[in-house]
């Protein structure tokens, strides 16, 4: 256990200003003035979460929903109100732009200044000043005040300073977001080795594909309280779902998730599990079917019957590498609308978005008109050109339907089907380009 906390609970007083003379007797009201009352607000309420050692969680929600706040409580910045926290090991956290450095000072004094309040020492420091340099990419500007560098440089400078004390856990509040496309690369691929190396990784990021791509697990957060906790792409897909409810339905889609996560831990389906059968053949695997769909509220259509067929019509979820398919589901038209618009979008299990097909690109402008009652079949024909592996759908259709072009309905996750080879061979990565190889002598030496 790295991280482990229990009933934490962060209470703030804001101040509220209110008139004395509302509800004074006229006679003393010219008298008084106004006058501030204290209001309580939970910025975390009964929050409870274990990290393991080595592992990497992301932990995503809107602004507001309490982040920053457990991260804060986390590396010891903030106390909490009632609950604890428990930490092994050496903690390193980047929370806030700048935190930590002094604007007065040198790039290079702020590098030995933080290293020191990290707890390595002077000439350990020099050792590894080089490699900060390097990293950080601030060139000469190392020996500049940092009150003279960009919001980019400050933030690239504290992340190598992080990462070069080699911390057992690395706690990131939202900071790579300052720095250019390149730096948050080097960024992901030195994440990525420290997760190799045994590191703890706490990262709160508003990039979902960076949450699903580098995390082991993620919490979602949302108004202080713990929401959803399980696998980054569903956890995320809840998240989507928050973001695209109307204010006025979020409570109601919060107390759903909030059950959710009482009621049941969220499935890890390994993607190695299936039947023997599955692995013979193109069949209908039944342990394939997934109940981790998310489905976005409905805004006038209403999508069903979400399948896959192969070539003599039989609906599958196991499919042969370069065989010919169809994703078919109906969609019915509560509503009417125009500029109606079909798609699909295929994922793996991670939530790696590899492609997929809208009708845009077949029918320019969508179909013209939808009469409301009317259910239409969508039918997407194409040949698998994936490796042996697990993969997700999604299904939408999009239109106006008198209140402005938007998504009418979403299925995230809506099937889950197996890939397997058809031969014994086998490519690297997720798309088999059934690629031939011939090799010529350029020289021979006989």
């Amino acid at each position: 256990m790295a991280i482990q906390v229990s009933h934490v609970s962060k209470r703030f007083h804001v101040n509220k200003r209110f008139h004395m003379r509302d509800g004074a007797s006229p006679r003393i009201i010219p008298h008084l003035g106004t006058a501030k009352s204290k209001e309580k607000f939970m910025a975390l309420d009964d929050i409870s979460l274990v990290i393991g050692k080595g592992e990497t969680v992301g932990i995503i929600g809107e602004n507001g929903s309490g982040k920053s706040t457990l991260l804060q409580i986390i590396c010891g910045v903030m106390t909490p109100t009632t609950g604890r926290v428990t930490v092994a090991g050496r903690v390193v956290g980047l929370l806030e732009l700048g935190a930590g450095f002094n604007p007065e000072l040198t790039g290079r004094e702020n590098v030995y200044i933080n290293a020191a309040i990290l707890g390595v020492g002077r000439d350990e420091t020099t050792a590894r000043l080089a490699s900060i340099e390097e990293f950080s990419g601030v060139g000469n500007y190392i020996d500049q005040p940092v009150k003279l560098y960009s919001s980019g440089m400050v933030v690239r400078l504290a992340f190598s300073v992080a990462i070069s004390v080699e911390p057992h856990i690395l706690i990131i509040d939202e900071a790579l977001a300052v720095g250019d496309e390149l730096f948050q690369r080097k960024c992901y691929s030195r994440l990525e080795e420290l997760k190799a190396q045994g590191t703890t990784i706490l990262f709160v990021s508003h990039a979902s594909n960076a949450v699903v791509s580098l995390c082991d697990r993620a919490i979602l957060l949302a108004n202080g309280t713990k929401l959803a906790e399980g696998h980054p792409k569903n956890v995320v897909a809840k998240y989507h779902q928050l973001l695209n409810t109307p204010t006025d339905k979020k409570f109601q889609l919060w107390r759903q998730f909030r059950d959710e996560l009482l009621q049941s831990r969220p499935s890890l389906l390994p993607a190695s599990r299936a039947s023997e059968d599955c692995i013979a053949q193109e069949i209908f695997d039944p342990s394939l079917a997934t109940s981790e769909a998310i489905s976005y509220e409905p805004q006038g259509a209403l999508i069903s019957s979400v399948a896959l067929y192969n070539a003599q019509g039989r609906r599958v979820n196991c499919l042969h590498t370069g065989a010919s398919y169809k994703y078919i589901y109906r969609v019915h038209f509560q509503r009417a609308a125009t500029q109606v618009r079909f798609g699909m979008l295929l994922k793996t299990m991670a939530g790696v978005e590899l492609g997929g097909g809208s009708s845009a690109n077949q029918i320019a402008n969508g179909i013209t008109h939808v009469a409301a009652g009317t259910t239409l079949t969508v039918q997407f024909q194409f040949i698998c050109r994936l490796n042996p592996g697990v993969y997700l759908l999604n299904a939408g259709v999009s239109g106006d339907n008198g209140d402005g072009f938007r998504h009418l309905h979403r299925i995230m996750d809506a099937l889950r089907f197996r890939v397997i080879a058809a031969d014994e061979s086998s490519d690297l990565g997720w798309i088999n380009f059934s690629s031939r190889l011939e090799v010529n002598y350029l020289l021979d030496p006989c």
